[in-house]
């Protein structure tokens, strides 16, 4: 999902381009947090700290920030939290109104349940992370991994394959939902550089690193797990993920990070 912006006459707003609906039809307006009780969206926007209003039309989302505010602070975290709506199957608007996930009532499914609850789960959760059943598709299980559970995913996956081999892989369920860019032959060989170079890395860390779409010649990506949060987050974007990509993709000019990094619950390093 690639996530465009447009200046407008306020220097304080800005509007957002999610690339697909917001609203079926007309304007919602929501001048403060107390208004967005009917928002799933501008919910998880005024979380954002600096928020000062949310406006929702069919295809745009405009969000002002507090006048002592920066673009270059609230920027990403407002990009990371449209895309993580929208990939989560809410509604713009309905209340608390979630859509069902891509749930899987099979016999295998149940089975996968049952692994991460007794086994698998009190383990991420003694490290602060957390991790339950998505869904399956075509040999893949998905789950849902928060915090450290992302640096675990390795031998997560090792033990699900062992008790049921007929799962090729496991990912997190956001690698499921489709990423324009992804599959274009310098998106491959992102993929390719933060799987074998970066994320073996980062998740001695507790970390982990999304490759979320790749637009022309600029790489998004979202740092997970004890990556998000963390003091050293610039850091490991400048000197180690950026230096890493831009070296073996040539074709790649800027990486960006889209990451909130105010929602990082077990950061590494914690922020100063």
């Amino acid at each position: 999902m690639f996530i465009q912006t447009e200046a407008t006459s306020d220097p304080h707003t800005l509007t957002f381009l999610p690339g697909q609906p917001v609203l079926t039809t007309g304007t919602a307006e929501f001048p403060d947090a107390d208004s967005a009780a009917d928002s799933p969206l501008a919910k998880r926007l005024f979380a954002i700290e600096g928020i000062e209003a949310v406006s929702l039309k069919t295809e745009t989302v405009d969000v002002e920030i507090a006048d002592d505010g920066e673009w270059k602070i609230l920027k990403p975290q407002i990009l990371a939290a449209i895309m993580d709506h929208f990939t989560s199957g809410a509604p713009a608007l309905g209340g608390d109104a979630i859509a069902a996930e891509q749930g899987d009532d099979s016999d295998l499914a149940a089975k996968i349940k049952d692994l991460i609850e007794t086994r698998i789960k009190p383990a991420v959760s003694d490290g602060g992370g957390e991790i339950a059943f998505h869904s399956i598709s075509n040999g893949t299980a998905y789950l849902k991994l928060e915090g450290s559970a992302f640096g675990l995913l390795p031998g997560v996956q090792n033990m699900i394959r062992h008790y049921h081999p007929e799962i090729s892989a496991v990912r997190d369920w956001r690698e499921s939902i489709p990423k324009p860019g992804l599959e274009t032959p310098v998106g491959k060989a992102v993929q390719v550089v933060l799987d074998e170079r970066v994320n073996p890395s980062v998740a001695s860390h507790g970390g982990h690193v999304s490759l979320i779409d790749v637009q022309e010649a600029t790489v998004y990506i979202r740092l997970e797990g004890g990556c998000q949060g963390c003091g050293q987050a610039d850091v490991t974007l400048k000197q180690g993920i950026e230096t890493e990509i831009l070296g073996a993709v040539p074709e790649v000019t800027a990486v960006l990070d889209t990451t909130d990094h105010a929602g990082g619950a077990n950061p590494y390093f914690q922020p100063a």
